[in-house]
């Protein structure tokens, strides 16, 4: 398995991929392109998995009730969003409180500060992940999506 660069990934539509933020990256502003693998609403903050090719980065959408109204407005936005979204976001890095060891990734979350979804997603009749919850006469009819 070749190994890329970090300068040889960073685009227009980001400066990290999904896979690539650790805990040394901590207080670093990034941006980050990729599908909705699963999006949650706490009622106070949204969680938001971003996936690529290369991983997930949990991405977190604040509802400061009492902040801008930029904010509130992202966070309203998050809440609508859908597996298989494709979004670019913005944000700083920052150290997960709840971290999760079964992720790369799992040491940190972006404080998401702009939210871009560049195209909507009709939702899937099944997970598209290496484990699905699709039945495999389904999966051969939307074979193209597995």
């Amino acid at each position: 398995k070749a190994s890329l660069e970090h300068d040889e990934l960073e685009t227009g539509f980001r400066t990290h991929t999904c896979g690539a933020l650790r805990i040394t990256d901590v207080g670093s502003r990034v941006t980050l392109s990729g599908w909705v693998q699963q999006a949650r609403d706490m009622n106070h903050f949204a969680f938001v998995d971003l996936r690529d090719r290369h991983g997930i980065t949990q991405c977190v959408f604040l509802n400061e009730k009492d902040g801008d109204a930029a904010s509130l407005a992202r966070y309203e936005a998050a809440k609508k969003l859908g597996r298989e979204f494709v979004l670019k976001v913005q944000g700083k890095v920052v150290e997960r409180s709840n971290k999760n060891k079964q992720r790369a990734t799992g040491d940190i979350e972006v404080l998401v500060d702009s939210l871009e979804v560049i195209t909507e997603s009709l939702t899937p009749p099944f997970l598209i992940q290496d484990k699905t919850d699709g039945g495999e006469t389904v999966r051969m009819e939307f074979r193209y999506l597995d």
